[in-house]
């Protein structure tokens, strides 16, 4: 028995500790770690990918020796964001890539694999964090439709990760459908890969543009994002592609896969022809980690999602813990990039490397170019408002969670049950317990109990969030240390 003490004591002394965890390398979490490098803090980050870039910079080193000719086509944003990976390669950040957390302490001990399922005994599965920064990004908001599990019907951002990945692209005719100006940049890389766009089916509220008019003064302050926008939906309309809005249904229709989509606009009912549907609904903050440790969040009604509550540093209600980037609010690479360097210079202050008037004084610029930034997302917040119509898929039959194969009919009847609330459905009919721990489903299950019972959603709240985070097997869990 004094032996396992003893050993168990050796385990935890020796347990690596950083004074700054970093969860996330895209812009958010490499610029925190540049700033927090700086200043000869020990960090370490954590991601999921084989590289830094994160999502919305995916393979930016590999496309740009490997492939430079499309490199060069995904925009002088995504060109310039190769300077921020260059200079967080050489920080001297300790990194570890292809790392996938399915745990985290209370105590701020986080656990991790690889994303794979495969066991490597030279990076210890366990370390400590002192101060822990959440920047794990966003993730797009599911748009269930009748026909949405066919083959050939995905998500945009997933059609855009194989294209920076490996450089693939459809063929055949290819239909987009939803609303943001994310299906918009999509769907002109995917012009200038050479695909063959039928037709793009635009979602979003018909009142929105009315109602987002008093906020384009405030939006004007920064002009290129008004410009980005308009220069997009003018490339595509020149192009002659077929661009419909105030559609108001979408089925995909096929046997064994896609082959057709059909779409309604009022009165008119019309069908394509299609080998590929890509849908998107928006993206929204990805909250599963800041839930599993008790943060408090609140509801975001504007673009009806949920998000983690946060002082002007990113600090969250849990001591230690901040958050940087889109998995507070979305608000795209630039303010990510820029909460980066806030959250850091406050975590220095708190560990006393920096004074309070350091902080302040290295902080002002970044919080002048932050609120530039932030100008314009009030009116495309609200321009790009999430229709009702999608937030709660009409069609009863349709499916919610693709993991149990629960339909909007399903968590209906638990409603009416008296199950007000994510859990209790959860424990009624099993939506939200599969691999995905709710991940994809989480919203939509909140909204379907709203709209059912007649309760504003921020009452519902969400789906408790449980270890493991991700799937990982017996096996793997007996070969960590």
């Amino acid at each position: 028995l004094i032996r396992g003490v003893n050993w168990l004591g050796d385990a935890i002394m020796t347990l690596p500790a950083f004074d700054y965890v970093i969860l996330g390398a895209g812009p958010a979490g490499m610029a925190a770690a540049l700033t927090a490098r700086e200043h000869g803090v020990k960090v370490l980050v954590l991601d999921e990918q084989s590289q830094p870039g994160g999502q919305i910079y995916r393979n930016i080193e590999t496309l740009k020796t490997t492939r430079p000719q499309e490199f060069q086509k995904l925009g002088q944003e995504y060109q310039s964001a190769s300077q921020l990976v260059e200079n967080f390669r050489q920080c001297g950040v300790e990194h570890w890539f292809e790392r996938s957390i399915w745990q985290i302490s209370k105590d701020l001990s986080i656990y991790h694999v690889n994303p794979e399922g495969e066991h490597d005994s030279s990076v210890p599965s366990l370390v400590q964090a002192k101060h822990l920064l959440i920047a794990v990004g966003a993730m797009e908001r599911p748009m269930p439709l009748p026909g949405w599990t066919l083959p050939g019907v995905m998500a945009c951002t997933a059609a855009d990760v194989l294209y920076k990945t490996s450089g693939l692209v459809p063929e055949g005719k290819v239909v987009l459908a939803g609303s943001g100006p994310l299906m918009l940049l999509i769907a002109c890389r995917m012009l200038d890969a050479g695909v063959r766009i039928s037709a793009i089916l635009d979602t979003g509220n018909k009142t929105s543009t009315l109602e987002s008019l008093p906020l384009l003064p405030k939006a004007l302050r920064t002009p290129s994002y008004l410009f980005k926008g308009a220069s997009m939906i003018w490339k595509l309309r020149k192009a002659g592609i077929k661009m419909v809005s105030g559609v108001q249904t979408v089925e995909a229709l096929g046997t064994q896969k896609l082959e057709q989509v059909r779409f309604r606009k009022g009165s008119m009912t019309e069908t394509l022809g299609a080998g590929l549907l890509l849908l998107h609904h928006g993206v929204v903050p990805n909250v599963q980690i800041t839930r599993l440790l008790g943060c408090e969040h609140q509801w975001y009604e504007q673009q009806r999602y949920w998000e983690p509550k946060v002082d002007e540093w990113g600090n969250t209600s849990v001591k230690g813990v901040s958050i940087a980037g889109d998995c507070g609010r979305v608000a795209g690479s630039k303010v990510a990039e820029l909460s980066g360097h806030l959250a850091a210079f406050d975590m220095l202050y708190q560990m006393k490397v920096i004074t309070q008037k350091d902080r302040d004084q290295k902080s002002k610029h970044l919080f002048e170019q932050r609120n530039s930034h932030l100008a314009v997302r009030p009116f495309l917040d609200k321009l790009f408002q999430p229709s009702k119509n999608w937030l709660v898929p009409q069609d009863d039959s349709t499916l919610v969670c693709r993991c149990e194969e629960v339909t909007v009919r399903q968590i209906r009847d638990a409603v009416k049950k008296g199950a007000l609330s994510p859990d209790r459905v959860k424990s009624l009919i099993r939506c939200g317990m599969g691999p995905c721990q709710g991940r994809v489903c989480g919203l939509n299950v909140t909204e379907i109990i709203a709209d059912e019972s007649g309760l504003p959603p921020e009452t519902l709240g969400y789906f408790k969030i449980r270890p493991p985070l991700r799937p990982i097997t017996l096996g793997l869990l007996a070969q960590l240390h």
